[in-house]
């Protein structure tokens, strides 16, 4: 097992970590996994502590993610992962036969590799190939509509040193060589993306597209990608031409107490009703004098949810026979803008600190206040047993 990585290595890892803001830099686990994965060909230990390392993580968080995703092996695997689907399209059509069929003929089972090192053989719950079923996979590479003869013939010619073509990608490489790009670098490799091409259900779907002159409304596909900058400064302008053609909201004018006859004021309600004693129009549409505060523009998720309003059995249903969703007016932006800040104020973001388990001093401090704990409701209760006798 190797325990040092290389200096390339090294070297691909802190261009990772570089991809993502400095207070996110766990975000690079992801790829990190796969970059120890291309150079010993599985996840290790090493691996693990390589990763925790570079993030400042403890190895079993790093851990927790290696073990979630399949796609990162804990045991060597062979320079071609072969992966069958025998899920119900596939097992229909023949996915477990080809299966047992391989494992016969290699002489392994799920996650097991060949004595020569060359093949590992798994099979999968689900490649999302179904209209090309049943699918057989090399290094996530796609081979469609197999038999048990051709998948067969696919793994001796990889066995024999053979690249056969997919049926759509690019040519084939190892799982070594794959983790690499996986990890977010380029194949190197002489016309490694030359080859390959597109499935016929898929050509068969364009062309029904072209058929009948379906097509993305308002969809150029030369139009450029814009960067962030550029995409702020278009929203920026966007949204203070909504704010100038916006007409100025004018105050309600307030509305005096009608006297009765007798001296005491008569109850009032809106300018246009105003003696009636009906409800103010907001009241009497939602039932709250609190109406929901619409977010604006930009506005975090977490302040987002704790504006918005939760429905309770008095809520009406939208699709409910007879229900008649009231129309929810705005509060005046002054007021979005105090919610938000009370949103801001009483939800704090998340951080990407370690917890409180990865810190010596933590440990202690948590420590130190679990003993004064002890040592006060001791007390008190010596207190209460004194008093009571």
């Amino acid at each position: 097992m190797t325990t040092t990585f290389t200096d390339e290595t090294r070297e691909r890892a802190r261009e990772i970590i570089a991809r993502y803001p400095a207070d996110r830099s766990r975000s690079a686990l992801l790829p990190l996994l796969h970059l120890v994965q291309s150079e010993e060909g599985y996840v290790s230990p090493a691996g693990v502590a390589f990763c925790a390392e570079v993030l400042g993580l403890n190895k079993a968080q790093v851990g927790a993610v290696a073990t979630f995703y399949t796609m990162y092996k804990r045991k060597p695997t062979g320079d071609f992962l072969v992966s069958v689907c025998t899920n119900t399209m596939c097992n229909v059509l023949g996915g477990q036969e080809v299966y047992d069929t391989l494992a016969e003929h290699l002489g392994v089972g799920h996650d097991e590799t060949t004595a020569d090192g060359k093949i590992t053989l798994e099979h999968a719950e689900c490649l999302a190939a179904c209209d090309y079923g049943p699918v057989m996979t090399v290094n996530y590479d796609f081979f469609d509509g197999v038999d048990s003869s051709t998948a067969v013939g696919v793994v001796d010619e990889l066995r024999a040193g053979g690249r056969p073509m997919p049926t759509r990608g690019a040519r084939l490489c190892t799982l070594k060589e794959m983790a690499v790009q996986l990890a977010g670098f380029a194949d190197e490799r002489d016309g490694a993306v030359a080859d390959g091409g597109p499935g016929e259900p898929t050509l068969r779907g364009l062309r029904l597209a072209q058929q009948h002159g379906v097509s993305v409304p308002g969809f150029d596909p030369n139009t450029p990608i814009r960067s962030k900058a550029e995409a702020d400064k278009a929203a920026a302008q966007a949204k203070a031409a909504e704010a100038a053609a916006k007409p100025v909201e004018v105050p309600a004018p307030q509305v005096s107490p009608v006297k009765g006859g007798d001296g005491a004021s008569a109850p009032t309600g809106t300018p246009g009703n105003a003696g009636s004693g009906e409800p103010a129009p907001a009241a009497a549409a939602t039932g709250s004098t609190a109406p929901d505060v619409k977010a604006p523009d930009g506005k975090s998720p977490q302040v987002r949810t704790a504006e918005t309003r939760q429905p309770d059995a008095a809520t009406a249903v939208p699709d409910a026979p007879g229900i008649k969703v009231p129309a929810e007016t705005s509060p005046a932006p002054r007021d979005a803008q105090e919610a938000e800040a009370a949103g801001v104020a009483a939800n704090a973001p998340a951080g990407d600190g370690k917890p409180a388990g990865d810190s010596t001093g933590a440990q202690e401090r948590n420590l130190n206040e679990a003993s004064a704990s002890a040592d006060g409701a001791t007390s008190t209760v010596a207190s209460e047993t004194g008093a009571q006798k």
